[in-house]
């Protein structure tokens, strides 16, 4: 069974940034194309960014986040990456990282708050 376990969230100012981690067991992660999803308090999760399988892989955003996000793997320590630059309000939420199309579990999730 899958196990993802995101990490690196936190509180920072307009224009800040953060990078999220996502630990993933349970699965061959080389093999499987990955992204990031969001959800912000009364909204339904989003999809943020997804990155497709093998070595390095191509990465595809959404458009409220591209060219601000950028997001990486590595196959070998079963990782995923998610850098967060020029962060804005809107982009407080849950973060959450799962396949894409995604499994049915997912994990805890890491809060990211930005503010004004």
């Amino acid at each position: 069974q899958v196990q993802l376990v995101e990490s690196g969230g936190g509180l920072v100012q307009t224009g800040g940034s953060l990078r999220l981690s996502c630990a993933v067991s349970g699965i061959v992660f080389s093999i499987k194309a990955m992204g990031w999803y969001r959800q912000a308090p009364g909204k339904q999760r989003e999809f943020v960014a997804g990155i497709t399988s093998g070595r390095g892989g191509s990465g595809h955003y959404a458009d409220s986040v591209q060219g601000r996000f950028t997001i990486s793997r590595d196959n070998a320590k079963n990782m995923m990456y998610l850098q967060m630059n020029s962060l804005k309000p809107e982009d407080t939420a849950g973060y959450y990282c799962n396949a894409v199309p995604e499994y049915d579990s997912w994990g805890q999730g890491t809060q990211v708050t930005v503010s004004s």
